[in-house]
């Protein structure tokens, strides 16, 4: 009796975990279904893998070296959930890559993309400007 309540309240945390902002959701990626090989996903679908959130690109069932941080063509890490924090810099890929206005810590220095798509380090050839903070 008990395991059949349990099954329903994960349902429950699940179906709720959907609505979720992105902002919201990278607080609490367990909340979301572990990536895992012969799964279906569909398109804007969040799976987290590693402790890491991660939208789906392109609806597939997964295969076993398709992992999230393996397949960028399917997943994108979700890099800047929440505008009002700055997060540490992330290697991004083509498709989840920094856009105008967005800012990153990196070595020790704030740093605001120049450029939407940015997929470079920051300071590199006028894509990133340096921020001071206040």
């Amino acid at each position: 009796m008990k395991l059949n309540k349990a099954i329903r309240l994960r349902a429950a945390i699940l179906e709720a975990s959907e609505s979720l902002s992105d902002a919201d959701a990278i607080g609490v990626p367990e909340l979301f279904k572990s990536w895992k090989p012969g799964q279906q996903y569909a398109v804007g679908e969040r799976v987290q893998d590693k402790g890491i959130l991660y939208k789906v690109l392109i609806a597939h069932t997964s295969q076993a070296d398709w992992a999230p941080d393996a397949a960028p063509s399917l997943f994108a890490r979700v890099l800047i959930p929440d505008p009002d924090v700055i997060p540490e810099w992330v290697q991004p890929d083509s498709t989840n890559p920094y856009m105008k206005g967005d800012r990153v810590r990196y070595n020790g220095k704030i740093w605001e993309s120049t450029v939407d798509n940015n997929v470079w380090v920051p300071g590199t050839g006028g894509l990133w400007v340096e921020v001071t903070e206040g």
